[in-house]
């Protein structure tokens, strides 16, 4: 693509596919919404899903999942972004970890890493 070529982006002209690149890494409230959501979704399912013999382990997670769910709200809040952002991501791999060390049994791979 011509530096100067015109494409359409969600109904508007745009000269630059840099544009399209800065768009694609804003942090934007929906964006975290939509992560937020994902991670509860996840958290959920964890929660009824607990390996045998895993309790001890998973409460622990659970509790640093919530911490950081109630961070990135908090964040949200205050239109901190970033930080928003930040801490739904680590929110979500706590829960990655614990599905990876087998705290939880589950084989969702569009909500987990496994």
């Amino acid at each position: 693509m011509s530096r100067n070529q015109k494409i359409s982006v969600k109904g508007k002209l745009i000269r630059n596919h840099r544009f399209i690149i800065m768009e694609k890494n804003k942090i934007t409230k929906e964006k975290i919404e939509k992560y937020y959501n994902l991670t509860s979704k996840a958290l959920k399912i964890a929660k009824e899903s607990i390996a045998k013999n895993k309790q001890k382990q998973a409460k622990e997670i659970f509790i640093m999942v919530q911490c950081y769910l109630d961070d990135a709200k908090h964040f949200k809040e205050k239109k901190d972004f970033v930080n928003a952002f930040a801490a739904v991501n680590y929110a979500h791999g706590w829960l990655d970890a614990g599905a990876r060390l087998k705290v939880f049994d589950v084989s969702d791979n569009s909500l987990f890493t496994v």
